[in-house]
């Protein structure tokens, strides 16, 4: 049987949402082992001078707990 928790980050990219998402899985996995999956709540922007400056995602990231 296993168990799984969840914890909720928030990752940032200049490029792209999806480089916002690859971000904060790549770093939420060097912190928590068994990572499996990750759920994208929220996005937004930053914009400056009409322009999009910042993608910003907010996670919910799925681990499974060791036994």
């Amino acid at each position: 049987m296993s168990v799984a928790k969840v914890t909720e980050i928030i990752a940032s990219s200049p490029k792209s949402f999806d480089d916002a998402v690859a971000a904060g899985v790549m770093r939420a996995s060097k912190t928590l082992q068994n990572v499996k999956s990750a759920w994208v709540k929220d996005q937004k922007v930053v914009v400056e001078n009409g322009k999009i400056t910042e993608y910003h995602v907010g996670l919910k990231v799925t681990f499974i707990l060791k036994d």
